[in-house]
């Protein structure tokens, strides 16, 4: 007697229910659909407020603000009639988190907005190809501000990478005791000390070994540098600190000595953290103002030279152009939006390329 058995089918699945309202729980689209709705009457209810004045005169920062309130008061509603009181505690938790978010984004929305909007009318050949010498009303452009920048800026990074990492490595690496202690003080004290103490301390160096009024990109790049070492020292020193000991152990048993283990194997692997916090003190410095009016002087000429004559900077000629704007006022106002808005392009391109290279060059980590 043959005794035959059948395989058990596989379960059936069950098909997913539609959620409804009445089912307790709020559908999927519920809440996009809110904001949606919430966003058109914010705006629509601005728009009839600022009913008969220029477009530009409309607050979109502040309806959609309003909106994002108006979106969490209706759905947190909406979840206490449908839903639980926990699952309406979990939403207002995340709407709030929501609303945080779109608080801290508005500004630089708005930000990047308005400046585009009044920096593109001048964003054409002549503002990247001319200056500003013989220029009186319109015309002329930001040429010598945009060398000005890029070479000042390099140029302090060169002084202050290298100070900057070193004394990371030895606070990581070196320092014990009491003087690692006082470095780390120093640091963070000169974290914080305003830029034009800056300048004025690298006026008053220049003055004391070279004699008054001496104005060149050089000097400014050493104020600078006062403003960008303690920023390098702080995110290189976090970075160092995240590399595992483990690589440092194994490194030394080898027979690698420190130094080499600190080249080869420390900084490579922190080499995407020191990247960024490089990046970030770049940006830290590039719009700068006040010390480089005290060091980097002001002029309307193309210069670049950085050890000789003065050199123009687009956060000066920014200022310059909306403190001291002629007859011309409307020509000299587009200047400066679009010496803002060029000066956002170039931090963009800065972080860009970090990315690209700390990307490139951090260790792959594969099986």
């Amino acid at each position: 007697m043959s005794i035959t058995t059948e395989a058990p089918s596989a379960p059936q699945r069950r098909e997913r229910e539609p959620v409804s309202l009445t089912g307790g729980r709020l559908p999927r689209w519920m809440p996009w659909a809110t904001l949606a709705v919430a966003l058109a009457v914010s705006l629509t209810v601005f728009v009839f407020l600022n009913a008969g004045q220029p477009a530009e005169d409309y607050n979109i920062a502040g309806a959609v603000l309003c909106g994002l309130i108006l979106f969490g008061i209706a759905l947190i509603t909406a979840s206490l009639i449908v839903e639980t009181r926990r699952h309406a505690t979990n939403r207002l938790a995340t709407i709030l988190v929501s609303i945080a978010f779109g608080i801290a984004l508005l500004p630089l929305i708005s930000l990047l907005y308005t400046v585009t909007v009044n920096g593109i009318a001048r964003f054409d050949i002549e503002f990247f190809t001319h200056s500003m010498r013989n220029i009186v009303g319109e015309g002329g452009g930001a040429v010598h501000a945009i060398w000005g920048t890029l070479l000042i800026t390099l140029t302090a990074a060169i002084i202050s990478v290298p100070i900057g990492l070193l004394t990371s490595i030895y606070l990581v690496e070196y320092g014990k005791g009491r003087l690692a202690k006082a470095i780390t003080f120093f640091v963070d004290v000169m974290t914080g000390i305003p830029s034009i103490v800056a300048g004025l301390f690298i006026v008053a160096l220049v003055a004391f070994l070279f004699g008054p009024g001496i104005y060149n990109g050089f000097v400014g790049a050493l104020a600078l540098s006062v403003l960008m070492i303690p920023v390098v020292v702080r995110s290189s020193e976090e970075m160092l600190r995240l590399v595992p000991n483990e690589l440092r152990e194994a490194s030394y048993a080898l027979g690698v000595p420190k130094w080499l283990t600190i080249s080869k194997v420390v900084l490579p692997t922190a080499i995407a953290g020191i990247t960024t916090g490089i990046m970030l003190a770049i940006a830290r410095v590039i719009g700068e103002t006040a010390p480089l009016l005290l060091t980097a002087g002001f002029t309307t000429s193309l210069n670049t030279n950085v050890f000789s004559q003065p050199m123009m900077t687009l956060p000066v000629f920014v200022y310059s152009q909306f403190a001291n704007p002629g007859t011309a006022i409307d020509a000299a106002l587009n200047r400066a939006w679009a010496g803002a808005l060029t000066l956002i392009i170039i931090v963009m391109a800065l972080n860009l390329i970090a990315r690209f290279v700390a990307k490139r060059f951090a260790p792959k980590f594969g099986r």
